[in-house]
């Protein structure tokens, strides 16, 4: 019975940390408006998985019938065609269509859609053609502190703060107390499943680091998209694309010897082939790997956000059919159960994509053409090059 409980008081806990996140994201719309039809709701899921220039976390309308938003504006930092324009969020009033104008120092700015345009020097007013882009304006580079920025910075801080004091219990404790019994298993995994068995014995302690960085970042991030401050940092192709990137280099940068000739003039292959096959291993290398790393940790997160919300628009879409209270207790029961899914899939893409960056890795720094170690029986010791064998 006890344990009954405890389990009870872990799903309940789950549900009042995680699900209130789509709740507060349908009862307002993106643009400061109710969101209510099906076109909004599908509208408004669109918009919430994208990034935001302003902290904004809920919406009310008073009794003056006049929208009030409970949150906080961000700096905006665009590099216009007359040089840097800086300004506060907030001057464009949560307005995300175009039609909320905003001056600086000669030079007129838009937000349509989450992204900030320049309107053309004489245009008062942006001009859309039938595909609602703007046709008097243009996109500017756009440096500006988001709500994406935002969550990484919490997210570095916070594992900056904890690994510090983790590392200071171990000067005068044996067992860590207090947050770092939890994150002691977890070091010690990646470090013992991931890091050594793919990366190999002699190379393993340079990418330790890396990886124990990657995947309590990601870890993090995932879980922090999962709260009701709304954050979809990981579900941003420009975070996914940075992390590939950062492995991409390292394994490039790490590459041995024998790495680059497999790829470059691969032994054993007759030479008219040779030439095929490196253009078709460089693409691999280069494209193809750090390509899958960040459409996989991309598609998963965003497609976790879309599916949660979706079963939370059910109280709206189908109420008609089933009643208030029938769709709005089968929304919550749906999204009860996919929210303690979508906590699974937050760990689960932290881990394959450390695995499968500790993979690249150990195969750019695998030493081929070797004997195998044996044990006292005379048994093949498995190694690294034969773990990741067994792994593809």
């Amino acid at each position: 019975m006890k344990i009954f409980q405890q389990s009870f008081k872990s799903l309940a806990l789950v549900l009042l940390v995680f699900l209130p996140t789509s709740i507060f994201a349908l009862n307002e719309g993106g643009d400061g408006g109710q969101v209510d039809t099906k076109n909004e709701v599908d509208a408004y899921i669109q918009h919430h998985i994208q990034d935001s220039h302003d902290f904004s976390l809920f919406s009310y309308t008073n009794d003056e019938g006049e929208r009030k938003h409970f949150g906080f504006p961000l700096p905006v930092i665009v590099w216009s065609s007359e040089g840097l324009r800086t300004f506060m969020s907030s001057e464009f009033h949560h307005n995300d269509d175009g039609h909320v104008i905003v001056e600086k120092d000669g030079v007129k700015f838009a937000k349509i859609h989450s992204k900030i345009y320049e309107l053309d020097a004489n245009a008062s007013a942006v001009s859309f053609d039938a595909d609602h882009h703007a046709t008097n304006g243009h996109k500017v580079l756009d440096l500006s502190i988001t709500k994406s920025v935002i969550g990484v910075l919490f997210i570095g801080l916070l594992m900056l703060f904890s690994f510090s004091k983790l590392a200071k219990q171990y000067k005068t404790k044996k067992i860590p107390t207090g947050f770092g019994r939890v994150l002691e298993p977890l070091v010690l995994y990646v470090r013992d499943e991931i890091a050594r068995p793919n990366v190999g014995e002699k190379h393993y302690r340079r990418f330790t680091g890396y990886l124990l960085t990657v995947f309590f970042f990601i870890w993090f991030l995932n879980l922090l998209g999962l709260t009701p401050f709304g954050f979809n940092v990981t579900g941003q192709l420009a975070v996914t694309a940075c992390l590939a990137i950062f492995t991409l280099i390292i394994y490039t940068v790490s590459g041995n010897k024998d790495y680059w000739m497999h790829i470059l003039w691969m032994p054993g292959v007759p030479v008219l082939i040779r030439p095929v096959l490196a253009i078709i291993e460089l693409a691999g290398a280069l494209i193809i790997k750090p390509f899958s790393l960040l459409v996989r940790l991309f598609a998963n997160i965003s497609a976790g956000h879309i599916v949660v919300m979706s079963l939370i628009a059910i109280m709206y879409n189908l109420r008609e059919s089933f009643g208030i209270v029938g769709s709005t207790s089968l929304a919550l029961v749906l999204s009860f159960f996919i929210t303690l899914i979508e906590v699974l899939v937050a760990f689960l893409q932290a881990y394959i994509f450390t695995m499968l960056s500790a993979l690249f890795i150990g195969m750019a720094v695998a030493e081929h053409d070797h004997e195998h170690e044996h044990d006292d029986h005379g048994h093949e010791v498995p190694d690294a090059q034969d773990v990741r064998g067994d792994f593809i």
